[in-house]
């Protein structure tokens, strides 16, 4: 078993390292990234295991950003049965990862004529997994811890700082979508 303080640092070094070009390849990110949460995952989540009684609601904590080329990496703390609504990245690539407990992704491709909503399919984080998106306004998803009493905590990578993005809600079950601005704003770093 990793070092918790080694295991956070080597986990935002390996995502600087990948996202040292305009469009990295994040599968091989994601591989990379895994194979460190799969061997080190007790240190991970003795060193994190603070985050989700650090306030109330999802908690995104910055490990490190950087301008050239731009790239963002946070790690997420989900409360129980938290569920995001659905949307964007804002044309932003990204990778989520699971550290600890489970995540379910779902994922919508929007029509940027019409703007309704396709789905694409679901996808079931436990540690170490992870999913990603290239850089496209047309891809959405949802979020969802699938815990009814624990936290979860996830690693994301996203090619720039998601400040903003559009969530999208369905009046009924076949309406048409709407889109809204949404703010969101990093809850505080964390030194790995």
């Amino acid at each position: 078993m990793g070092r918790p303080r080694r295991s956070l640092k080597l986990l935002r070094t390996i995502a600087l390292e990948h996202a040292s070009v305009a469009h990295p390849d994040l599968a091989s990110m994601a591989r990379e990234l895994g194979q460190l949460v799969h061997r080190d995952s007790a240190a991970i989540a003795a060193r994190l295991a603070r985050l989700p009684r650090r306030g109330q609601g999802l908690g995104r904590w910055q490990l490190a950003q950087r301008n050239q080329p731009p790239v963002s990496v946070l790690v997420m703390a989900w409360p129980a049965n938290h569920c995001t609504p659905v949307h964007d990245h804002a044309g932003l690539w990204g990778l989520e990862l699971t550290l600890v407990g489970a995540l379910e992704v779902q994922s919508w491709r929007r029509d940027p004529d019409s703007g309704s909503l396709r789905a694409l399919g679901r996808d079931w984080l436990g540690p170490g997994d992870g999913t990603w998106f290239e850089a496209d306004h047309n891809h959405v998803h949802r979020c969802r811890n699938l815990s009814q009493h624990e936290a979860a905590l996830t690693l994301h990578v996203y090619g720039g700082e998601l400040n903003r993005y559009q969530a999208y809600e369905q009046a009924a079950p076949t309406g048409p979508w709407t889109a809204r601005t949404t703010e969101c704003a990093v809850t505080g770093h964390w030194p790995a």
